[in-house]
């Protein structure tokens, strides 16, 4: 089995980007199936449940008050509502659903709302995941009780390019939130974005970041640039796909357990590059025709490429995560 570190060097890691293309990918296949049944993939479904004005100026985001997007403002989503989003997702095929706001960090009274909503998608048998922002500990504590699975927040790039994409809060704010959210017991979910007009070097500091975590995210979405009028980054250049794989198959090699997600900007990947990067580790999607506010790889190409590669859809993430 792989060795699990928490002591990467940026050197070697960039080594690992280097390699190769074939040298790489066949050193990630290979841990993954150390680690992972080879074609199953878990598959999570996403939901803006509070959509635009927020405060922070990250310049990749629709979302942000902060710029010019064309986006329609939408107040914290019902009960309701959400739930019987929830239930349509898991008829599609979800194991976990995923709510997002809008916030730079939730009010004390606007979280017992999403607890409210976590509690119900539950109850469902579904994985839960949220993604709010910045939390204290208190606030990761709550959620832990609410039976929360997943958290994400993402550290979106190096540390060293972060000032270049977001200024309103710090990489300690992000770094200081994962820590709260992992005291509370619960999963973290944590990865970045790709085509913000990074080096491969920032790449490869994201990558050391995540996994010299005192332990590794159970899971690690990495999301490709939509790049959205009046953002910022809307004519950021773009990434090229093969380097896009490379970076999977780095994160699979440095975290073997996590489970690696093929997150934001699939609808503009081929199917070849969505093949490379399931051979090259991911071993995770999010399934659906929106991510937040963004499109999204349609149900039915998900389907049909699954059947093309003959990959299963997991049923439950945690089984494989806990045991490995």
């Amino acid at each position: 089995m792989a060795e699990i570190r928490n002591d990467w060097q940026l050197e070697e890691i960039l080594h690992l980007l280097d390699l190769p293309f074939n040298d790489l990918l066949f050193q990630a296949h290979t841990i993954h199936r150390q680690y992972f049944p080879a074609n199953q993939v878990q598959v999570s479904t996403l939901l803006s449940i509070k959509t635009g004005a927020c405060s922070e100026d990250c310049g990749y985001c629709a979302q942000s008050a902060h710029h010019n997007a064309d986006l329609e403002r939408e107040r914290l989503l019902s009960l309701e509502s959400v739930l019987q989003q929830a239930r349509a997702a898991k008829e599609k095929g979800a194991s976990r659903f995923c709510m997002g706001a809008a916030w730079r960090n939730p009010t004390d009274k606007n979280l017992e709302r999403v607890i409210e909503m976590v509690e119900g998608v539950r109850a469902m048998g579904l994985e839960t995941c949220v993604t709010l922002g910045m939390l204290t500990a208190d606030q990761a504590e709550r959620l832990s009780q609410a039976g929360l699975d997943y958290y994400n927040h993402n550290l979106d790039t190096s540390p060293e390019f972060y000032g270049q994409v977001i200024t309103t809060r710090t990489y300690q704010d992000r770094l200081d939130t994962l820590e709260h959210v992992r005291k509370a017991g619960i999963h973290v979910c944590s990865g970045g974005i790709l085509g913000l007009g990074e080096s491969r070097r920032d790449r490869a500091s994201l990558l050391r970041q995540l996994a010299n975590l005192p332990q590794h995210p159970e899971s690690v979405p990495i999301n490709h640039l939509v790049p959205v009028a009046g953002t910022p980054l809307a004519q950021a250049k773009a990434l090229d796909p093969l380097e896009f794989v490379r970076v999977i198959a780095a994160a699979r090699i440095l975290m073997p357990r996590s489970y690696v997600r093929l997150s934001a900007g699939r609808d503009i990947m081929s199917d070849e590059t969505q093949a490379l990067c399931f051979f090259a580790g991911a071993n995770s999607i999010f399934y659906g025709d929106k991510l937040l506010t963004t499109a999204n790889s349609e149900t039915s190409r998900d389907q049909d490429l699954f059947d093309r590669l003959g990959i299963e859809a997991l049923a439950d993430a945690k089984d494989h995560t806990d045991a490995a």
